[in-house]
């Protein structure tokens, strides 16, 4: 007897409302939701600029000029004295510059600065809160009275000591407050806390803990722009939405919103106000404004991806953050009862639709028309400063339609059989497991995943064809690339192609792991033994040896099934495949056997034993990468070996300092113990090339490649 629609309808309902509400609540969605935030932000948000928050840099122009004087970085403080003194009329400065040091230049540059600080009377100076534990001095404890606010609203713990500003600057300034923020868990400033809990955690030195306003969270409270009601902040009468205790910022799509100056033309502003010379900014221009001071010069940099832009500032987060609270332009999160409420909506909505229709055409044409709406009501809300999370509605979309459609059109069964078919073929078994276990991880058309990818390369085969008859080249071939084949296999790596005779391979889609990059290095030295013991049997065969180069790169890539509706294949494509491939070849330029790229080699945990070969950029790419020479893993390299790559790293401590003859004598005392050491002979005849003619450009330590 077959079940009713309601009943069918109702156990699908609750399948896939089940798993999405589980992925939503478990956060297992949150890194693809980060990103669809971000992706709102920057088309949704406001596009600026505000006129009451102005920026001042110290940026490179800055640097320059006052370098041509004589004055060098790091400046004497007394140098931003008259800066202050020009931005006396602001309603506040916020300088955020640590000053947790006397000044280099000695006691009285301290007391001129602190002079021009006290004088003005509006200055702010951050302080950084840190979870080492530590002693609190008196002074710094009194300080840390001084600045804390009543408790009771949500704070950030996990603080156990603060770097203060020095003793001269804390009878000085008007206020401070902690700019230690926790970025999002990919390091992008969505949102900020706006307090933060400071207590010793040494169980003899017990104390109350503090509540550490956020850097600008102190002024708007003394201001009363802000008021504390009840364990809640308010602006006006309107309390301040916090989300897990933290404000969701609302940056403007511009990325230069605020007005911004250079530190450079206040100086000059300011020596010009001391003569008949008009100045080039008007001191009146800051009246009543508030000012950030920050730094945006080279090497000063103090970066920070947000919402809206990859590349920004710590300073623009915190005058962000003074903007939405001041006018009230925060974003406003949706109660997470309504988002699951709408979950179990359309999960009703898609498995009832889909039951009650059995063409293909309509189903995805009703799936289509679904994704556009559930997209234009968050982004709807998001426009008016609501946010609604995203990723949660449009998983119950996906989910309750492959649920549906799979019990619609009876095609479980063949499915799995058609994936365990497919992909034991060319992927470890426990991923194709998983994979069965898990058939939406396959999206027609693919998706943005980070991979690494693998590319080994059979040295001199072409050299081999023409010694080697060609059933011997089969076989030959064949029996290496079926023993590298077992060993990618067998540490999880998927096998993506044969390309005559190199191979390609991938880790991290369909599924990834925290050891994809470990895995590909693994599979890349057994590569190597597993050549080693073919050789053996080829040399007693009376066959040449045969020689791999192997190139690894991790990055983000398009992974997915490929092709046409006819054919299609389970492959990976973009940018850090090419550079994978690019890696193998440049092996050829080095005499080596295993180059990975930083992005990779940075996430082996120290596993693998590796020396740094520079940087190149490879033809068809502006970008240079960080390259280096993977020679086994780290508990098995013998001394002697350890002893020539720090002989090597010393090499080229001295060519980046460019110490060209330091250089050329390690280098050559390398060759001379071994004269087959690639790196050493290029980088030793690269000196003697520079000491010669020493190029003028900047990236001259830039190796180009100019064969793929």
């Amino acid at each position: 007897m077959k079940s009713s629609l309601p009943l069918k309808v109702t156990i699908l309902t609750l399948s896939s409302f089940t798993i999405t509400l589980v992925l939503f609540l478990s956060h297992g969605l949150s890194i693809f939701e980060l990103k669809a935030y971000d992706l709102f932000s920057r088309y949704l948000n406001p596009q600026g600029p505000s006129e009451d928050i102005f920026l001042v840099q110290v940026d490179q122009p800055s640097l320059d000029a006052l370098s041509r004087e004589g004055i060098t970085w790091p400046w004497p403080r007394q140098m931003y004295a008259p800066i202050i003194e020009y931005l006396s009329e602001a309603d506040a400065v916020f300088i955020d510059i640590l000053y947790t040091e006397p000044s280099s230049y000695g006691q009285e540059d301290d007391l001129i600065f602190a002079e021009a600080v006290k004088k003005a009377s509006n200055v702010y100076l951050p302080v950084f809160l840190s979870g080492r534990e530590k002693p609190w001095a008196a002074e710094e404890e009194e300080f840390i009275r001084s600045i804390a606010i009543p408790e009771g609203i949500p704070a950030v713990s996990g603080f156990y000591s603060a770097v203060t500003p020095i003793d001269v600057l804390k009878t000085s300034l008007r206020g401070s407050g902690n700019v230690v923020i926790p970025p999002d868990e990919d390091g992008v400033y969505r949102k900020v806390p706006l307090a933060f809990q400071l207590q010793r955690k040494r169980a003899d030195e017990p104390s109350e803990p503090y509540t550490i306003p956020h850097f600008v969270l102190g002024y708007l409270l003394r201001k009363g722009a802000v008021k504390l009601v009840q364990n809640a902040l308010y602006v006006d009468d309107a309390p301040i939405p916090l989300k897990e205790g933290k404000l969701l910022l609302r940056y403007y799509r511009d990325p230069h919103p605020f007005p911004a100056f250079s530190a450079i033309d206040l100086l000059n502003s300011y020596n010009a106000s001391q003569t008949s010379i008009p100045p080039p900014i008007k001191k009146d221009l800051f009246k009543g404004k508030v000012v950030f001071i920050g730094l945006t010069a080279a090497g000063l940099f103090d970066l920070k991806a947000t919402a809206t832009s990859s590349i920004s500032t710590g300073v623009l987060v915190h005058a962000t953050t003074l903007e939405n609270m001041v006018h009230r332009s925060f974003i406003k999160p949706v109660g997470g009862a309504f988002v699951i409420a709408f979950m179990l909506a359309i999960c009703l909505f898609i498995s009832y639709s889909i039951l009650k229709r059995h063409s293909l055409y309509i189903n995805l044409s009703l799936f289509l028309i679904s994704l556009v709406l559930v997209l234009l009501i968050p982004a709807f809300l998001f426009k008016e400063a609501r946010y609604m999370e995203i990723i949660p509605p449009v998983t119950s979309l996906i989910v309750s339609f492959i649920l549906s459609v799979a019990y619609s059109y009876a095609t479980e069964g063949k499915e799995r059989l058609f994936l365990k078919r497919t992909f034991s073929q060319y992927m470890d078994k426990k991923v194709a497991d998983y994979l069965l276990q898990n058939p939406s991880l396959i999206k027609p058309g693919g998706q943005r995943r980070r991979v690494t990818v693998f590319f080994a390369d059979i040295a001199g085969f072409t050299s081999i064809s023409e010694i080697t008859s060609a059933e011997e080249v089969a076989t030959m071939l064949h029996t290496v690339l079926d023993a590298l084949t077992e060993v990618i296999i067998r540490n999880h790596g998927v096998i993506d192609k044969y390309i005559g005779d190199c191979i390609m391979a991938f880790w991290g889609a369909p599924v990834e792991t925290d050891q994809d990059e470990i895995n590909a290095g693994r599979a890349a030295i057994q590569c190597m033994e597993v050549l080693g013991e073919i050789n053996k049997s080829f040399r007693g065969r009376g066959r040449p040896e045969i020689g791999i180069r192997v190139g690894i790169h991790s990055g983000d890539a398009i992974a997915g099934n490929i092709g046409s509706d006819r054919l299609f294949h389970y492959t990976v494509i973009g940018d850090t495949v090419n550079l994978a491939s690019r890696l193998e070849s440049a092996n050829k330029f080095f005499k080596t056997k295993i180059m990975v790229s930083e992005d990779t080699f940075r996430r082996t945990d120290n596993t693998f034993f590796a020396r740094e070969l520079g940087t190149i950029a490879v033809k068809g790419k502006t970008m240079p990468i960080k390259i280096f020479e993977l020679l086994g893993e780290e508990e098995n390299i013998p001394p002697d070996k350890r002893r020539k790559v720090m002989d090597f790293h010393r090499g080229m401590a001295f060519f980046k300092d460019q110490k060209w003859p330091e250089a050329i004598k390690i280098f050559d005392q390398i060759l001379q113990e071994n004269p087959q050491d690639g790196p050493s002979e290029y980088y030793k005849k690269r000196c003697e090339d520079l000491l010669s003619n020493f190029p003028l450009t900047e990236d001259w330590i830039v190796i180009r490649m100019t064969e793929k």
